[in-house]
Order: C-alpha cells, then structure tokens, then sequence
C-alpha cells in the first residue's frame, strides 16, 4: 500500500521561533541581567524603573470611567456621551468639586 504525502496547507503553521531567535526562560534572563553587572539607572527586563512612555496618557470619564472624548469648558470634567453631559448640567458644585479633587485637578469651579 502506497502512502500519499498529506497536502501542505499553509494557512496551519506550527508555532516555531524564528531561526535567529532563541528560547529563554525568565529565570535564565533574570540570571544573566545579574551576571551583566548592568549599572543602576539602565532599565532591565525586570527593573520597574523604566523610561515614561512616549505615548499620551488616556483620558477617562469623570462619572462613568469610559473613554472621554469631551470636556466640559465650564466645569472642566470629563465626559463620554450627551447623557453624561446632561447630568452634570444639573450636578451642584461641591459634587463637581468632589469628582475634580477625585481626578487630581486642582481648579475651583467658577
């Protein structure tokens, strides 16, 4: 009996590392950072202290924490959507205060 050779379907690679690229485990990393003898303000692998990202920071809703697009130029907060809007028409300002404080913003509504 004859075997055919299965057909190759590229569309189902194997996982496999590139040619140029070998495995380590974190363990092995972590030992070899330790052996480097790496001077202290150079960020490792694992060394918390690393370069601020580049990025800008996202900016959230005041009320709802979603992602906030608009600011409201009176008041200051953040907010998502027209309900949200909305409502804080209505919020008195010791609450908008409350929620300014929450956020680290230090301007009094005037």
């Amino acid at each position: 009996m004859d075997s055919l050779p299965k057909p190759r379907r590229s569309f189902k690679k194997p996982f496999a590392f590139p040619k140029n690229c070998t495995y380590r485990p974190l363990r092995q990393i972590n030992n070899m950072e330790r052996n480097l003898k790496l001077p202290a303000d150079q960020p490792t692998y694992f060394t918390i202290k690393a370069p601020p990202s580049l990025l800008p920071a996202k900016k959230y809703s005041d009320i709802s924490g979603l992602p906030a697009p608009y600011v409201d130029p009176h008041s200051k907060l953040r907010y998502s959507n027209s309900d949200e809007y909305a409502s804080m028409q209505h919020m008195p300002s010791d609450i908008i205060n409350g929620y300014l404080t929450l956020r680290g913003h230090t301007s009094a509504v005037g």
